[in-house]
Formats: C-alpha cells, structure tokens, sequence
C-alpha cells in the first residue's frame, strides 16, 4: 500500500514539475508591460500615396508598388515618379511627406531614434510633437540634420546641392565634414560639393504650395474624431472617421463599426501577409481604414455585424504584428496531404499567443497594450491568474460564420487571402498554434502588393549619403528588444466620452502647382488628400480652407496666415541662389530624370 502510495505521489510531483515548465503568462503584468522586452516602437506607416510610388524591402526580386498601410523596416526603400506623393506616419503627430522624383529610405529605427535618408527629390517633415529625448536624423548627400524638436522642416536634394530650412519653433543641428552648424527656426542653409560641401546660410525661402499642402493635411489629420476612442499612439484616426461610425455596445464600450464591407465579410480576410525583419509575419489590410483594427483591440461579432473594439483607452497602445489566433489540424477540405494555415481574430479580451520574438516571448499568452478583461476559454481571468498557454482552446470568433479564414501553407505570404482562401472549414477539427509559425517567408513574402513598378535611376537608392557621428556606437538593436530604451514617454491616461455620430469632414484637395519653378509641373486636375479609392465621395475643397489657415495654429512664427511677409531685395537674392544651385530647373512631365542626371 505505502509503495502504491509512493508511486502516486511520484507521479503526480512529475506531473506537477511537467506543467510548470510549459509556457505560461501571469495575467497580473499591467497594460503595456513587456517584461521580456520584446516588443519595440511602432514601426513606420506608409499611410499615403498618390501618383507614382515604388517600395524594395531588401529581399525582393524587384521594386513593387506601394501599398498604403505597410508597416515599414530598417532597409526599406521608397520611390515616387514624377507624379507621385507618399506619406509615412512617424507617430501620432509626426509626418514624413515625399514630393515628386523623390528616393526616401528608412536607414534606423529605435524606440527613441528615426533615421532616414533622402538620396534626391524633396521631403518636408511636419512634427507636430517630438517626446523629449527623441531625435530624427535626415541624411543626405551633403550632410546630415538632426532633429530634436518639434517644427516644420523641408529638405530638397538634386545633383550638386541640398537646400534645407526649419520654421515653426523648429531648430535642427546640419553635420557635415565642415563640422556642425545649427539652422534655427526661420533660417535655411544651402550646401553644394562633395565630400567638402560649402555652406550658404539663408533665410528661409516663402511656403510653395507642397508647404501649404503639408500645413492642411496635417491640421486636417490631427482634427480626426475617433482620437477620442483610442489612444494617442494609435495612428490612423482619421481613416476611421471616413469609413465606418462609433456605437456603444455593452460590455464593450465605444465600438467601431466599418461601413460598405461585402456580405460575409470577416476580419483578417481582405489582405496579405507580409514577413518583416523583426515582427515576423504581418497583417497588411487592403481597406485604407486597415491599420488600427488590425494591430490593437480586439473585434467582436455584434448583432450580426463585425465590430472593432479597442477597449478601454490606456496609457500607452502596443504594436502587434496582427491580433489572431492561428491553427493546423485538419479542420480545412483541400485535399489529400494539402498543408494548410487558418486564422480567427482574437475576440473581446482574449490572449495574443505571440508567434515572433525570443525564446521567453514566443508562446507566451500575453495581453500588453489591452485595458480591458482578460478573457480565456470565454471565462474572464484575474490579473493574478497563471495561464497556461496549453489550456487555451476557446477562440469565441471561431463559431461566427467565414471568420476562421484558411489558405495552402505555399500560398501563405506569396498570395493574397482574396485570392487563395479555401471556403470549407470544420472548425471542429482546428488545433491552436501556440508558438512559431510554421511557415517559411519566399522572396514575394517582402511586400504586400504586386504588380509592374517604375524602377527609380539607377544609383539613386544607393548614393551615398552622410551620416551624423555619434559619441558611443548605437547597439543594433532589434525592434523587438527596444521597447524601453527610453523611459518616461507614455501619455497620460485620457478620459474618453460616449462617441457621436461622425460625419467625415470635407479635405483639403491636393493643390495643382503653382508659378514658382521649384513645384515643377503638375497636372491640372488636382487630387485629393484621402486615398485614391475614396478622393471621389469627397466634397470639392474651398481655396479659402487650403490658404486660410487659422493663425493660431497654422501660421508658422513670424509670418502671416498666407506666408511670410516681403522681403524685397534679400528675397531676389536667396530665389537667384536657389535657381543658380538647379533647385528651380523647370521639367517637362515626360523628363522626369533629367534634373537629376546634371
């Protein structure tokens, strides 16, 4: 009897010491909290195009076109055509903008750190905020310039100069072999010559219309309504008001709902997944409104109608890759010895079983960034409770009608879900991925569109550009470890009101060029600052909106509403200065590439 005894108590102690060495989360770490450091900043938002714009992640066969709401890395390359205008969204308040015949890389990102390059064209930044201690590099050709506050600053780039210029408060620091000189707010510098270029200060030219376009588009941004239901790191508010309404709905809260999505619809259906150096497999959506609702909150079935709720707004929103759940079984008909990979949107409170990251982080239910219940198996758990990633079963979404999306493991990533999802599931038979995902990226996993895409001159992606030095090394971190390199940069919590009914407010239409020789020629149909699919439901603009700023906020220091005042004979001079230096060299539509081949 007592060996009996023994024997039990023996196995039940290596049973004990079997289940504690499965992966497992303690409910009790705080909204945003990331123990293993595993999660870092938001990456980058390609959220505009118009025209002509190319994307090359390294590991691409070829250029592709750009496709709104990619999440950008380190390595990525942009191109706009003659025609083309690109937007890369920074943080909450803080724009990248690329005009016409232009080559924009993103070279660094770090939790407190953005590097760019601009090898030619022209690029404004409009940083509406910059947290202390961040800095954002510009390099080019000629020089670098570093930014550490917030401002308005433009950077144009040709053959033989860069010109750049600061307004709004804003004071940036140019590097180059000359050593360094500091561009307050107001002035601008022109710089020709390499590897010793010679330095021109100046005052800054008047705003064009590209500034003018910058200035209202921002300001129209920062006015969006859904702000109010999400938190303040979460960029694409305004895509929201465009495209969908808010409704309270118990237990959730403020709710999101899209508007014109096709009968049978579901989350995670209308896209591709794309594999990024750091975060692994990534959703990219193919609705302009796809960003939010793909990388935070959680989406819930209501009343037949799929809804996103973002839950409770916290102090600081974490990025995630996508909010799914995967699975592998044989819950899908394709045949005979067909592999396959299916997905669900994780539902109200439900664990992200992360499938990127280090060991640690891999297969560890985790709930950063979320403030509302944590919900398992459809029971909501304490935040002390230990959760054991094997006891998971649960996905509520799961028994909603098309939600459990699947396509064959070789077209995962090189396809899109639109073209290569299977239409039979047995959801009976899904068994939960909780861990790594199985599925190896292929050389048309890098980017999510695909199609013919104009190439940029040869050379202009790869000229050399300058770089600031820097006392001490920066580590190569990955953006996967950098989440807290910088301390004290959360916003405040943000009490949040029932929501209204929103009705998109008219934008200001892309403005057509105007006299100055810099704008170069444009056509004479002006476009629309929402994207392409959408700038027609839009009302047509009045002139008064694009060019009467309010000047509380929207005239920069020391000028009027309408731009800066006269200054006479100085003026003709830095105007003679710039046309001298090529920036004003007048081009047809159908030579794009010569101003930059001089």
């Amino acid at each position: 009897m007592e060996t009996m005894a023994g024997r039990l108590m023996a196995m039940l102690l290596a049973l004990a010491l079997l289940v504690g060495a499965t992966p497992s989360s303690r409910a009790a770490e705080p909204p945003g909290e990331n123990p293993t450091g595993a999660v870092g900043p938001t990456p980058p938002r390609l959220s505009y195009t118009h025209g002509e714009v190319s994307f090359w992640r390294p590991g691409a066969q070829d250029w592709a076109p750009g496709e709104i709401n990619t999440p950008l890395a380190p390595g990525d390359e942009l191109s706009t055509g003659t025609q083309g205008d690109l937007e890369l969204q920074v943080s909450s308040q803080a724009f990248v903008r690329a005009w016409g015949d232009t080559q924009l890389g993103l070279v660094s990102h770090e939790a407190s750190f953005l590097q760019l390059k601009a090898t030619t064209g022209h690029v404004s930044l409009d940083l509406r905020s910059l947290p202390p201690g961040h800095t954002v590099e510009l390099d080019t050709p000629h020089a670098a310039f570093t930014i550490q506050r917030p401002g308005y600053y433009r950077a144009d780039v040709s053959e033989v100069t860069t010109s750049f210029s600061a307004r709004r408060a804003g004071q940036a620091t140019l590097t180059s072999a000359g050593g360094p000189v500091v561009i307050a707010s107001g002035q601008g510098v022109v710089l020709e010559g390499v590897p010793t270029p010679t330095v021109r200060r100046e005052v800054a030219l008047e705003l064009d219309v590209w500034d003018r376009w910058n200035d209202a588009r921002t300001e129209h941004l920062l006015q969006a309504e859904s702000s109010r239901y999400v938190p303040p790191d979460v960029y694409g508010a305004d895509e929201l008001d465009r495209h969908g309404s808010w409704r309270v709905v118990q237990p959730y809260g403020s709710v999101w709902m899209p508007q014109a999505v096709p009968a049978g619809w579901a989350p995670y259906s209308t896209g591709r997944w794309i594999s990024d150096p750091y975060y692994g497999w990534t959703w990219v959506d193919a609705a302009p409104w796809g960003w939010a609702p793909y990388h935070y909150g959680r989406w819930v079935f209501v009343d037949g109608v799929w809804a996103w709720a973002p839950g409770p707004v916290v102090r600081r929103a974490v990025y995630a890759p996508a909010l799914v759940a995967f699975f592998g079984g044989h819950g899908v008909q394709v045949g005979i010895g067909a592999p396959f990979v299916s997905w669900v949107a994780l539902g109200w409170g439900e664990p992200l079983v992360p499938w990127w990251g280090r060991p640690g982080f891999v297969g560890r239910p985790w709930w950063a960034g979320w403030g509302g219940p944590r919900v398992v198996n459809n029971v909501i758990v304490q935040r002390t409770t230990v959760v054991n990633v094997n006891n998971i079963t649960v996905y509520r979404n799961v028994n909603v009608r098309n939600a459990v999306v699947a396509i064959r493991r070789d077209h995962f990533g090189a396809r899109s879900v639109q073209e290569a999802r299977i239409p039979r599931v047995d959801v009976r038979r899904l068994e939960p991925v909780r861990g790594a995902l199985n599925v190896r990226p292929q050389a048309g996993s890098v980017g999510a569109a695909r199609g013919p895409a104009a190439r940029p001159p040869a050379g202009a992606p790869a000229r050399p550009v300058a770089v600031t030095p820097r006392p001490v090394d920066r580590p190569v971190v990955p953006r996967g470890e950098a989440q807290h390199a910088s301390p004290g940069v959360s916003a405040p919590p943000r009490n949040v009101s029932p929501p209204r009914a929103a009705e998109p407010a008219p934008t200001p239409a892309r403005p057509p060029s105007g006299e100055r020789q810099v704008e170069r020629q444009r056509s004479s149909s002006p476009s629309s600052l929402v994207t392409p699919h959408a700038a027609a439901a839009q009302p047509a603009p009045s002139r008064e909106r694009l060019e009467s700023p309010r000047p509380s906020m929207r005239a920069f220091p020391g000028e009027s509403a309408n731009g800066p005042a006269p200054r006479g004979a100085e003026m003709r001079r830095h105007r003679e200065s710039r046309a001298a230096a090529g920036l004003q060299s007048e081009q047809s539509p159908t030579q794009p590439r010569e101003r930059h081949q001089r």
